[in-house]
């Protein structure tokens, strides 16, 4: 699993690292995690406000920091989607919480 985190390195981009890697590891999931501060490559997956998560390439959040159990849904949505499961609520992989 690749986790990037999309933002200029502000706190809350630091922030969201940390949640997204507690989340990760409370799931035991192994993932590499990659910062993305490039405004070009931030703006390619439609982000206008950071920090933002994006797990293996689907934006998972954008403009706020989740919660640590948040995150880990998020993760386990898409740990299901990869193993053939079946996609979160409204699609976009946030586990229905943005709808």
């Amino acid at each position: 699993m690749v986790i990037k985190i999309l933002g200029s390195g502000c706190a809350n981009c630091e922030k969201l690292e940390r949640v997204a890697r507690e989340a990760a590891d409370s799931l035991g999931i192994e993932a590499e995690f990659v910062k993305v501060t490039d405004i070009a490559q931030i703006m390619a997956y439609g982000v206008m406000t950071t920090p933002a998560l994006v797990v293996d390439e689907q934006l998972k959040v954008a403009g706020r920091v989740p919660g640590v159990a948040d995150v880990e849904k998020m993760l386990e949505s898409s740990n299901a989607s990869d193993a053939g499961g079946a996609p979160a609520a409204g699609g976009c992989g946030c586990g229905g919480s943005c709808c």
